[in-house]
């Protein structure tokens, strides 16, 4: 939906073409109105000031900026904003509220993150494969990841992190089904 809107300031803005959205990010409904050229990226982390998003290539090369939307793993720097119109995104703001997701603790743990630049876009990845197969193979991972550029740590870290949740999500089922 297109809305051309007045605003009479002392600046002497003229007219202004907004697009309005309505969008859920991390549980929260807003209504908003953009211009037509920003990008999700850009609503995320201008308007929003949810900045665990990052931008680096703006080419959808990197994965520094993945979200969730409607649940799949998406680079927010190649999603126009009226494109997200109705959908849910999920922001590494929402993927640990009191405690860390048990998948940023094994990072942690694990030594999986230097810089820190990559590791939003990294655990989002990895949080839409652990949602669908908490047990999943090498190749599988390897194919999660395989959007998400990392230049400090060699994803040996990495790979050991998601290792380790696996086994202490498999610990954990084990333990329930022995109760």
């Amino acid at each position: 939906m297109r809305i051309d809107r007045f605003e009479n300031s002392s600046n002497d803005r003229i007219l202004e073409n907004k697009i309005a959205l309505n969008i859920t990010i991390n549980g929260q409904l807003y209504s908003l109105f953009v211009p037509p050229t920003y990008r999700l990226v850009d609503l995320l982390r201008k308007d929003l000031e949810l900045t665990g998003t990052k931008i680096s290539c703006e080419i959808g090369r990197c994965g520094s900026c993945s979200v969730l939307m409607n649940g799949n793993v998406v680079n927010s720097c190649l999603v126009m904003a009226y494109q997200a119109n109705g959908t849910v995104i999920e922001t590494i703001e929402q993927v640990s509220q009191e405690n860390l997701h048990p998948i940023q603790q094994a990072f942690l743990e694990e030594g999986a993150l230097q810089c820190g630049y990559c590791t939003p876009g990294m655990i989002i990845a990895l949080k839409s494969l652990l949602d669908k197969n908490n047990q999943p193979t090498e190749e599988e991972i390897l194919d999660y990841l395989c959007g998400n550029l990392c230049r400090c740590t060699g994803y040996n870290g990495i790979l050991r992190a998601v290792q380790r949740y696996k086994n202490e999500s498999s610990a954990i089922f084990d333990n329930k089904t022995l109760e």
